[in-house]
């Protein structure tokens, strides 16, 4: 078996899933031949690196540069907030190690793209964080949209509604800092539901018109750090708010399909309403992260009857049968982290791109800067066209 030592930079929510990711990809695909050794986990919060021994790791240290120095690392997942991003980044291509990073890959497009080409030209593996990608009935309606059973592609409609900031005493963290987030809502969700419509259709968004709002404008300092999303006591003083709650747009794709884009993440009601719809000349189909066991699929019979299929993921569709022995069960967000930590570990194994790339995550980023500009000057706006995506497969 071979072993590949691993590091983690930033042990938050987002770090603690890679790590146990990494943990079980040894047990869910033993053919791979690969342990993941958790080396080393680097992060600035006490709270945090007391947590790297319970994660497995054999030690913690305060400072990312110790992990990328180790030269028992070869791999690296990237977790800190988006405006540590491109430092890190740059600095692992530098030492040349192979990275797993979470989206929005930078603050803009343009650190997204010095990634991307920086990785590409260093000829190190890549592996973006586009997680719904890995769900069992997303890859099968994949499969049936690729395979034509839709027949032509003429539209899919994409939203990402959520409430994680929907209490205006939420604290004010750095998600809400335009020069530490970026954008706002684009960055954090709207990224993942054009990575969707591209990765599906296997075009990319070429044009792209916008509107956005902030809805809560202020929010409470926080007192302390939290984890993720979680609540810490606030004190008096508020800030402002300097990035977008919600955002609708329209796009269009390169193989001339017509795409409706929305998130919010201060929607009230909604806890994470991720839906997916494609409509072609002969069926359609609908999928939501809320009942991610099931797809909803119309394929037009010769009679032209009408009506959904709930189709039930099972073994054969993506991943299924590594986590669920039959039908009716479901992945959760963390297993899809488990995938996508062997698709990562198998293109460092193969020196095939398996995963979703730097590439992806630069396309993602150049689509988020359009909506942005769109929405400040109400036009349409051109989406560049990038290299190393995966979408295409």
């Amino acid at each position: 078996m071979k072993q590949i030592g691993v590091g983690v930079i930033a042990l938050g929510w987002m770090g603690r899933l890679h790590s146990r990711g990494f943990r079980q990809v040894a047990e869910r695909y033993p053919e791979l031949g690969v342990d993941a050794r958790l080396v080393a986990a680097a992060d600035p919060v006490p709270a945090n690196r007391e947590a790297a021994r319970g994660l497995g790791f054999e030690r913690a240290v305060e400072d990312y540069r110790e992990v990328l120095a180790d030269p028992q690392i070869e791999a690296v997942s990237i977790c800190a907030p988006n405006f540590l991003h491109h430092e890190i980044a740059m600095a692992a291509v530098g030492a040349g190690k192979h990275f797993w990073i979470e989206k929005p890959m930078g603050v803009n497009a343009a650190q997204s793209r010095e990634i991307a080409q920086a990785a590409a030209a260093a000829g190190l593996v890549t592996a973006a964080g586009f997680n719904y990608r890995h769900q069992p009935a997303v890859e099968h309606a994949r499969d049936l949209v690729r395979e034509g059973r839709l027949g032509r592609v003429t539209n899919a409609r994409v939203w990402l509604i959520a409430d994680y900031a929907s209490s205006p005493e939420g604290p004010h963290t750095w998600r809400y800092v335009r020069a530490q987030a970026g954008a706002g809502v684009v960055g954090d969700l709207l990224s993942h539901g054009i990575d969707l419509a591209q990765y599906l259709l296997g075009s990319r968004i070429t044009e792209v018109t916008a509107m956005t709002d902030t809805f809560i404008t202020t929010r409470p300092v926080p007192l302390g750090v939290g984890v993720g999303h979680s609540a810490v006591a606030v004190s008096d003083e508020r800030r402002e708010v300097e990035n977008e709650d919600h955002v609708a747009a329209l796009a269009r794709t390169a193989g001339g399909a017509l795409v409706t884009l929305e998130s919010s993440r201060v929607a009230v009601g909604p806890r994470a309403e991720y839906v997916v719809e494609v409509y072609g000349t002969g069926g359609s189909l609908r999928w939501s992260f809320e009942h991610p066991e099931h797809l909803q699929v119309l394929v037009l019979d010769e009679a032209g009857h009408r009506g959904y299929t709930s189709v039930m993921t099972e073994s054969g569709y993506g991943d299924y049968g590594r986590f669920q022995p039959g039908p009716g069960q479901h992945l959760s967000f963390d297993d899809g982290k488990v995938v996508e930590a062997r698709q990562f570990l198998e293109s460092i194994l193969t020196g095939r791109q398996v995963a979703p790339s730097a590439g992806d995550a630069w396309a993602a980023a150049e689509a988020d800067e359009a909506v942005v500009a769109s929405a400040a000057d109400r036009s349409w706006h051109s989406v560049p066209e990038v290299t190393g995506t995966t979408y295409a497969f």
